[in-house]
């Protein structure tokens, strides 16, 4: 711990890093050590013969062992379409360097990558690999990647499909960081059970992956901010992230938070998802969470519009269902208040999902004829 220091001149000409900086000498990729040379031959490789998940580590070891100060990475389109965000390899770095502070992580350790490459997640498995010293193994992307692995793992990272699918198996994982989506009661029920320590994280590709993290078991209802990392909100509720050594000026948010401090906060949901239904607003998330463990197929809530309303509260459920019967359910569990009742509940074939896996909301209601 403590190799790289935020003040050395090394992080003011990226281009002029020893290649050790980039590649720590303790670095395994699947059980083999690579200088930075030979690193770039292995991406190389992986382009040319690799399986499509393989093209894509390959595409980015070749970008991390070029001289060039950044690399670009494409957000996971869940707040919008797709775009592309150049990140600086200093800046990707110093995220590594306070995620291993946060967790203890030392050269050595062994961890997994089990993300897509292509997103800021999987890539920065990489880089906090390369830097810090871990001995990675990486396995194809799937619900279950812990399947027949046989290893232990000190560090890993998984969304929450990933993180259900393998409740089994994760004894097998020390500590685990969950990302891409909120976890949900039902997942956190199940963290409970654990003797991994598990976290929820809170980031964006812009922040270079998490700037925040809750532990889930023991549960703690607060995010708390990494190393050098402070957050405030803005006149709408949203949070502002301070993070001048990842990214130089503040990152603006349409998160909606509570701020405990200014290394902590509460997430509540979505600015832009807001539903005002009759002059009372209705936050999506909160009532989704409220719905966690009545409703046992994939659903989310959503605002349509409405002549006397504004918008009404609609219920969209993954399956086909009576829905009063199930608005009567939710009615007499007492979960919601009375705004907090869906108006209607409508039967989708199918979520549209987001190139990383995510339910894509607006696409579901175009597809289904509602916007």
């Amino acid at each position: 711990m403590g190799r790289f220091c935020p003040n050395s001149s090394f992080w003011h000409n990226l281009m002029k890093m020893p290649e050790l900086e980039r590649v720590h000498p303790h670095f395994r990729l699947n059980g083999q050590p690579y200088s930075l040379e030979e690193l770039q031959e292995v991406g190389y490789s992986l382009v040319k013969e690799g399986e499509a998940y393989e093209r894509e580590i390959g595409d980015f070891l070749i970008d991390w062992c070029t001289d060039h100060p950044d690399v670009g990475v494409q957000t996971s389109g869940s707040t919008g379409s797709p775009v592309v965000h150049r990140l600086s390899k200093e800046s990707m770095i110093r995220s590594a360097e306070a995620t291993a502070r946060f967790f203890g992580l030392q050269p050595g350790h062994k961890a997994l990558l089990c993300l897509p490459v292509k997103y800021i997640g999987g890539k920065m498995m990489l880089v906090r690999a390369m830097t810090l010293g871990l001995s990675l193994d990486y396995v194809m992307p799937s619900a279950t990647p812990l399947e027949n692995s046989g290893a232990t793992y000190d560090f890993c990272a998984m969304v929450p499909l990933q993180f259900l699918s393998s409740l089994e198996s994760l004894d097998s994982v020390r500590q685990l960081i969950i990302g891409g989506a909120p976890l949900g009661e039902q997942g956190i029920a199940a963290a409970r059970t654990l003797s991994t320590q598990v976290f929820e994280t809170f980031g964006m590709t812009e922040t270079i992956s998490h700037i925040a993290l809750r532990r889930i078991n023991p549960p703690e209802p607060f995010f708390h901010t990494l190393e050098g990392v402070t957050v405030s909100a803005d006149e709408r509720g949203c949070l502002l992230i301070h993070a001048p050594q990842l990214t130089g000026q503040p990152v603006h948010t349409n998160d909606l938070v509570r701020v405990v401090s200014e290394t902590s906060f509460e997430w509540l949901g979505r600015y832009d998802r807001i539903i005002n239904s009759g002059g009372v607003k209705l936050v999506p998330e909160q009532i989704e969470r409220k719905l966690q463990g009545l409703i046992h197929t994939p659903f989310f809530i959503a605002g349509l519009p409405d002549e006397k309303l504004g918008q009404r509260l609609v219920l969209v459920v993954e399956a086909r269902t009576d829905g009063e019967i199930l608005l009567e359910q939710l009615r007499s569990s007492g979960a919601l208040t009375t705004y907090e009742v869906p108006k209607q509940v409508l039967n989708a074939a199918a979520f549209s999902k987001t190139g990383s896996g995510k339910v894509d909301r607006l696409a579901t209601l175009i597809n289904m004829g509602l916007v």
